[in-house]
């Protein structure tokens, strides 16, 4: 530990939600000195197009400030504007315009809220950084060697373990998540009984520090239309799209076909700009075999052919898998079951029970 930071020092997160709230309170019962910061990454001022400035990040400091204010701990508001903007935003536009499916939370989460946000706490002298994020970080010996490891909240229906494979291996023995131990029905109970503003505050939703947005609309303010027909498996043109951009694998929502029987898009044919659709039943909208690109490992090391658990959406319930390491980066994976509507872009995170281990980039 360096002689530059304070042991008990950290720089936790506040997004001015119950979480990050209620973890402010729980580092404080624990002993830590806490100095709340609210990360502004996305402003109205700068919102894309008239119609995304409901992007609330005043409101949203507003509440994470008073509640800094009620427990008696510093705050500060710190701008990482430019860098979302490059590196979650930016990614989000380049991965659409190319016919993938981001998700741009993971990019948050390795770029800003665990890479500049800890260079933040470098600069304050904080040994520790603190979020709502519900996992945990636990320490466990392997051979006699010291090794942190990111394990499942014990909430499993708020688990945010998805989100957070891409994040850099080293900074886990700095990584403190204070209601991870808790449920969320548990975390709304200590609000309530410390008195906070917050303590009935809905969830967040939509695109991490954007806010609520339709991601179609969000995606027309940078990609243009580009019409196309709508075809099934077996080549009959149903309907047409505004462009495959817009559309993901496994979508059935929002492709305006009549009739009353429902479509799912399996495939998007960038020359022909071809949207191809079948019914839900279909072995076209199933694979048990996926590539994975940009693998990043969370443990010291995986055996080259490993079975474990794995999901490629959040929230999906855990499903064996074979994985087979072509290198340190890529891997072919086999499901024992076939997976619906595996969407190129998406985040592929493995588990070896409590613990992720780690995850890549559906290719």
């Amino acid at each position: 530990m360096s002689e530059k930071f304070n042991p008990k020092k950290v720089l936790l997160g506040m997004s001015g939600g119950v979480d990050s709230s209620v973890s402010a309170a729980l580092l404080l019962e624990q002993g830590y000195e806490v100095i709340g910061a609210f990360m502004k990454n996305w402003s109205e001022e700068k919102c894309e197009g008239s119609e995304f400035k409901e992007c609330s990040w005043k409101t949203e400091r507003r509440d994470a400030a008073r509640v800094a204010a009620k427990l008696g701990i510093p705050f500060m508001t710190l701008d990482f504007e430019k860098e979302y903007r490059r590196d979650v935003i930016d990614y989000l536009f380049r991965e659409s315009s190319a016919g993938r499916t981001p998700n741009p939370d993971v990019m948050c989460n390795k770029f800003i809220k665990f890479d500049r946000f800890v260079r933040e706490a470098d600069r304050l002298g904080c040994e520790f950084v603190a979020t709502g994020h519900y996992g945990r970080v636990k320490e466990s010996l392997s051979h006699g060697v010291a090794e942190w490891k990111i394990l499942k909240a014990v909430d499993s229906n708020k688990d945010q373990t998805y989100f957070l494979w891409a994040i850099d291996r080293k900074i886990l023995p700095r990584i403190l998540f204070p209601v991870g131990e808790m449920t969320k029905p548990e975390v709304r109970a200590k609000a309530h009984m410390l008195e906070l503003d917050v303590s009935d505050k809905k969830d967040s939703v939509g695109i991490c520090f954007v806010g609520e947005v339709e991601m179609r609309e969000f995606l027309k303010t940078r990609i243009k239309e580009n019409p196309g027909k709508i075809v099934t498996t077996d080549g009959r043109v149903i309907g047409e799209h505004i462009g495959i951009n817009f559309f993901t694998i496994g979508q059935r929502h929002g492709l305006n076909i009549g009739g009353g029987k429902p479509y799912y898009v399996v495939e998007k044919r960038a020359k022909t700009k071809e949207l191809v659709v079948t019914s839900n039943y279909h072995e076209s909208l199933y694979k048990n075999e996926v590539l994975v690109e940009q693998i990043n490992l969370l443990v010291e090391s995986v055996p080259k052919v490993l079975k474990c658990e794995a999901r490629i959406r959040y929230r999906q319930p855990l499903q064996s898998c074979t994985i087979t390491f072509l290198s340190e980066k890529k891997a072919i994976v086999k499901f024992d079951k076939p997976q619906r509507a595996v969407t190129p872009g998406q985040s592929f995170v493995f588990y070896n029970g409590e613990v992720m281990l780690g995850g890549g980039i559906i290719n």
